[in-house]
């Protein structure tokens, strides 16, 4: 009987599985230099790129509506915006379907953005399919994040990094060297916000908020609501900053900027010290990860 219901069970959750992705259509599908990108459409009008079958979703949106931000992380990240006094330049690298670029183009049309992608397919993709349009304000280079940042000419006020292969963040996206190269890249009271998983799908999770500790002078993090995700914050200076005033000053933004969410709630739930979080990891360097390479 136990076996019965156990079969019975089993045949239910594959039926209801195979419900779940019929109700996505493909839309493409490439194997590129860099990953294999495939876009799927539901019944609701939401796009999704991945970079493997079966894997994590690296964007979902509404082609027609920017302000549509699905995944928790993509709603808490731009509260980083608010810790910058008047931004006039962003840089973001990576670039997936775009979310994050198109809802700061709708919300500070006087930011310069510039985007860096390093797979030149997933640039095209993001124009065909998920609604990204250059204009004299929002650009996209296709270029390795790191080295783009180490020729850069001029600073950024804030810098947003949230570029992922299929399964965790470039190593030499996440080092020491890197991270100096970003702070570098920062005009004086600039900001880098970036993207992570936390220790339960990233191994790495210490040693990466270890190492943004030694290369800023100020770390915070903003664990996301429903997600493994966290937004850690790299200050390139010292500075206090409280809870309560930072969720204020988001609220406000969110207002005066016609954001539909607040997200003055992401930094009320979320936004905290680094505590221990990098205490039992190493600093990453470049040297350790040509050992790991060879």
């Amino acid at each position: 009987m136990i076996f019965r219901h156990a079969v019975r069970a089993l045949a239910v959750s594959l039926f209801l599985l195979n419900a779940a992705v019929a109700e996505e259509k493909t839309l493409y599908q490439k194997l590129s230099t860099f990953s294999n990108i495939i876009v799927t459409e539901d019944e609701q009008g939401l796009r999704t790129m991945r970079f493997e079958v079966g894997g994590a979703r690296q964007t979902v949106a509404k082609i027609d509506d920017p302000d549509h931000l699905e995944l928790a992380y993509s709603r808490s990240m731009p509260a980083a915006m608010t810790l910058v006094a008047e931004p006039k330049r962003a840089l973001i690298v990576g670039l997936g379907g775009g979310t994050i670029p198109r809802f700061l183009r709708k919300h500070f049309p006087q930011l310069a953005i510039d985007v860096v992608e390093i797979d030149p397919d997933v640039v095209a993709v993001a124009k065909q399919f998920f609604g990204v349009q250059e204009d004299d304000k929002l650009r996209l280079f296709v270029d390795d994040g790191r080295q783009f940042i180490s020729r850069a000419r001029s600073q950024y006020d804030i810098i947003f990094l949230d570029a992922f292969s299929a399964d965790s963040i470039p190593y030499h996206l996440a080092t020491r060297e890197f991270l100096g190269e970003v702070r570098r890249a920062l005009t004086e009271g600039g900001i880098v916000a970036a993207n992570v998983w936390s220790s339960g799908s990233n191994r790495l999770y210490s040693s990466m908020i270890r190492t943004y500790e030694a290369a800023f002078p100020a770390v915070y993090l903003i664990d996301v609501a429903g997600s493994g995700n966290r937004i850690v914050l790299g200050l390139s200076k010292p500075e206090a900053i409280e809870r309560e005033a930072f969720a204020r000053r988001a609220t406000e933004m969110s207002k005066k900027t016609g954001m539909r969410l607040d997200l003055g709630e992401s930094v009320k739930f979320g936004f905290r010290p680094v505590k221990d979080d990098g205490a039992d990891g190493r600093v990453l360097t470049d040297a350790a990860g040509r050992s790991r390479a060879g």
